[in-house]
């Protein structure tokens, strides 16, 4: 095993800590989950430290790297979320954060791909440490993983699926198991939006033999981004692919067993181009 102070050396180490974010309060969303989220402040807002009562200066570190419980492999394995340069507000603040976070270079391309392994899960008293107090403490980090790309998480599961079509041609091109799964062993009708416009498509995955697998794979091959609809192809064609591959957002409306009959499902999709009036204010032809 790699050192976690060998691998990742800082440059004022006594002026360094580390948080070990788990979730953001009682209750709250996991760090995870932020670290993924669109909005990069969701997960700042974790990072910053916040006491009621306190001056939250961070023990006046002038740095500190941020983790994020990775859960799908335990609770004691945590995902890199950046290393930031940590500025005080003044005047002093009481009640809210007392700093802002600036992100740094350095290991900016470990982000969401490193992962390291404590001796022990975080304890409510552990979660942030003085970088050089860590290596020897209980926690003692090693590094467990410098994956190839970007972390995506498990499948989120069918109600809570979002994603992106950069993340969507990843999930496909590294077959990742949770989520072909999934996506192979329904039919369904789904939507996809132009973030840039806020314009909707909803189509189906009906007759296709591994589901919204099979259909989404269509989407995420770079020579068939558009899946042949007639409106995609005219963005296409105008703004380029690069358009697509940035803008495009795929969700799950409805899912049907695999052997439900092609024809409910078209009725279906039907349904909800009237219902998100796709037609005449989305990208619909019929």
């Amino acid at each position: 095993m790699i050192r976690f102070a060998d691998f990742m050396p800082v440059p004022e180490p006594s002026k360094t800590k580390v948080k070990l974010n788990i979730r953001a309060g009682s209750g709250g969303a996991a760090a995870w989950d932020l670290l993924l989220a669109d909005d990069p402040e969701e997960w700042l807002d974790m990072t910053r430290h916040r006491e009621l009562h306190q001056n939250n200066n961070m023990g006046h570190a002038k740095y500190v790297l941020a983790f994020a419980q990775y859960y799908p492999y335990g609770p004691q394995y945590f995902i890199f979320g950046g290393f930031f340069r940590v500025r005080p507000v003044t005047p002093t603040l009481i009640g809210g954060s007392g700093y802002e976070l600036e992100l740094l270079d350095q290991y900016s391309e470990y982000i969401k791909r490193l992962i390291i392994k404590l001796e022990q899960p975080v304890g409510r008293d552990l979660y942030l440490r003085w970088y050089e107090k860590l290596q020897g403490s209980k926690l003692n980090p090693q590094i467990h993983e410098l994956a190839p790309d970007t972390k995506l998480g498990t499948f989120p599961g069918y109600q809570n699926l979002r994603v992106r079509h950069k993340d969507l041609q990843r999930i496909i091109a590294n077959d990742e198991p949770s989520w072909k799964d999934a996506l192979s062993s329904v039919k369904g009708v789904y939507v996809i939006t132009d973030l840039s416009s806020g314009r909707l498509y909803v189509g189906s995955a009906s007759g296709e033999a591994n589901g919204l697998w099979q259909r989404w794979s269509g989407y995420a091959h770079l020579k068939n981004l558009t899946g042949g609809n007639q409106e995609l192809e005219r963005l296409r064609s105008e703004l380029g692919d690069s358009h697509i591959v940035e803008n495009f957002q795929y969700s799950i409306l409805e899912i049907f067993d695999p052997k439900t009959s092609r024809d409910t499902i078209i009725k279906r999709e039907s349904f909800w181009k009237l219902a998100l009036d796709s037609r005449r204010h989305g990208m619909n032809l019929n």
